[in-house]
């Protein structure tokens, strides 16, 4: 018996696309050597969702991909329906891959009368028929022990890593990695790091529970050094705004900014184009639009995370080790 016979426990690959994600599904299928399947997601004149597949998922190891962004409701209630449809479908296993998680932030009770609403999304995609999990750089990892079944919580950082080390660290003048808040400072250390660079970081206080905080100082020295900022996820831009004017007060030279998710929530587009930043480096885990990345010129670069889903995809399926491509 030869290997793939011995490691494949399920059928094929099937691989489903929520409306959210078809461009970044269509490229893990192209890395995959795969087709998406077909399915037809109706919405009625009352908002509510129909999902029917176009062929059966019997015995078959199915991938749906979807990210939650926005609009967040719509998203997640696709990804719910066609999580359900292919459990009653009778698909031998199916995994939720999950590029941007809603509700990350959500993900304790730090204040009286409060709920914890990352925990219900985990309960919700477990209870809609997800046997396992694929998510991306959530914005707090004790996201993962919401989940009772198993998962793979993957690292993207590199890829960001390695494009700067790549394409822009030759031109860069005595650079220094800055975290635009002190909850990003150790996975803003392993960015750093990769580069062999030191780090500095902004201490900010947030005030209230909107989306508003204040930036407040730079611990560390950027005075006539190219920076390179960097977090998980850009939503309203409010931080990287703050960020990009306190290094500059502070005497940076070029600033860069770097990070996984572009949520781009409102105005945050026009925000961040308006900024003395030289590059914008981020990924396609949440799709921009043409209109917000045509604001950004050519100062915008995103790289694809579809490469690393797909391998981890076909580890997954094949029952081979995901740490082997982290060296873990």
């Amino acid at each position: 018996m030869t290997q793939s016979h011995e490691m494949k426990i399920y059928g094929g690959i099937k691989l489903y696309a929520g409306t959210a994600s078809l461009e970044l599904a269509s490229k893990i299928a192209a890395y995959l050597g795969e087709t998406l399947c077909g399915r037809d997601i109706i919405e009625f004149p009352n908002e509510n969702l129909f999902v029917k597949l176009h062929s059966s998922a019997r015995g078959q190891d199915v991938y749906v991909i979807q990210h939650t962004a926005s609009p967040v409701h719509r998203n997640l209630m696709e990804l719910l329906i066609l999580l359900q449809t292919l459990r009653l479908d009778s698909a031998a296993r199916v995994t939720a891959v999950i590029p941007y998680l809603c509700y990350g932030r959500s993900d304790k009770k730090d204040q009286p009368r409060v709920p914890i609403t990352a925990r219900l999304v985990a309960d919700m995609i477990q209870v809609a028929g997800a046997d396992r999990y694929m998510t991306l750089d959530p914005h707090a990892y004790q996201i993962q022990g919401f989940f009772s079944i198993p998962g793979d919580v993957l690292n993207s950082q590199y890829l960001l890593v390695n494009y700067v080390r790549d394409h822009l660290l030759k031109e860069m003048r005595d650079p220094v990695v800055v975290t635009v808040d002190l909850g990003y400072a150790k996975k803003g250390r392993n960015f750093a790091a990769g580069l062999d660079l030191p780090i500095a970081f902004i201490e900010k206080r947030r005030l209230s529970n909107d989306a508003k905080a204040q930036a407040l100082t730079v611990i560390g020295n950027v005075q006539d050094r190219d920076v390179i900022l960097v977090d998980d996820e850009v939503d309203t831009g409010g931080s990287i705004v703050q960020a990009v004017n306190l290094v500059k007060e502070n005497g940076a030279r070029e600033v860069y900014v770097a990070f996984i998710h572009p949520v781009f929530s409102a105005n945050a587009a026009d925000r961040l184009a308006a900024l003395p930043v030289k590059r914008y480096i981020t990924t396609d885990t949440v799709p921009i639009s043409p209109e917000k990345q045509a604001l950004f010129g050519d100062r915008l670069v995103i790289l694809s995370v579809a490469p690393l889903l797909g391998e981890v995809i076909r580890r997954a399926h094949e029952g081979r080790s995901v740490g082997q491509l982290f060296n873990e």
